[in-house]
């Protein structure tokens, strides 16, 4: 695992939600950075700002204050446009809840993003080394028994399972991973969590991942504590 240049270079985060004639501070003057092949976890109370950070970090909310950048890309002067790439390229992004297409198979969940990515990059990716691709992303996360299932033939492991091969199919440099085992049991967390350093150690992928499990702690590379909008701790 190669780590030392900076994927990721918070400063001074804030971010603010204006509920009808007041308005809420969320992140209050977040600092971090996440370098090449780091697993960080995020950890602190609901309502800290967990999933918010998480969400401004993927280009998925504006921010109110500070700065953002991600691969040397500034997110707050970066256009819809750009952000799209951005998330199809070279970040990945793990919800708790799964977000799968009901309507199609666990194998077509998987290629769909590849099909984007193919679209925008043209000749980079041809259907033959996608299909391989994605046979060889079913063969790691232990499903090829699964691949023509629906989202509703599968367990929470599974569905959790895909929706990450979905999230990693086009090489991400980043995955965020907001809390990915939160609706699982332990073995399956577990399950989940090799998943994820296997990427890690054989990719030099980096994770930010939230969670409130503290037994996941032991995995990380850095532990951030957020309490009340702020890093309070790192670990």
């Amino acid at each position: 695992m190669e780590q030392g240049n900076t994927l990721i270079e918070v400063k001074q985060l804030k971010k603010s939600y204006s509920m009808g004639k007041t308005s809420v501070e969320v992140l209050k003057g977040v600092d971090l950075s996440v370098q090449r092949g780091e697993f960080v976890m995020i950890m602190g109370p609901s309502g800290s700002g967990k999933s918010t950070l998480l969400h401004l970090l993927a280009g998925l909310d504006q921010l109110t204050e500070g700065e953002i950048r991600i691969l040397d890309q500034d997110l707050s002067r970066a256009s819809d446009r750009q952000l799209s790439r951005l998330r199809n390229y070279k970040i990945g992004f793990v919800f708790q809840f799964y977000y799968l297409f009901p309507e199609l198979t666990s194998y077509e969940n998987v290629y769909l993003p590849g099909m984007l990515y193919k679209r925008y990059r043209k000749n980079d990716l041809g259907p033959e080394t996608l299909r391989k691709r994605v046979d060889e992303i079913f063969e790691v996360i232990g499903l090829n028994h699964r691949k023509f299932h629906r989202p509703q033939e599968l367990s929470g492991g599974e569905q959790q399972r895909i929706a990450i091969a979905r999230a990693l199919v086009n090489e991400p440099e980043i995955l965020l991973a907001d809390e990915p085992t939160g609706n699982l049991d332990t073995t399956s967390g577990e399950a989940i969590l090799e998943l994820f350093e296997r990427f890690q150690k054989s990719k030099g992928l980096s994770i930010v991942m939230v969670t409130h499990n503290p037994e996941f702690l032991k995995r990380a590379n850095k532990v951030l504590f957020l309490r009340d909008g702020r890093i309070v701790e790192h670990g």
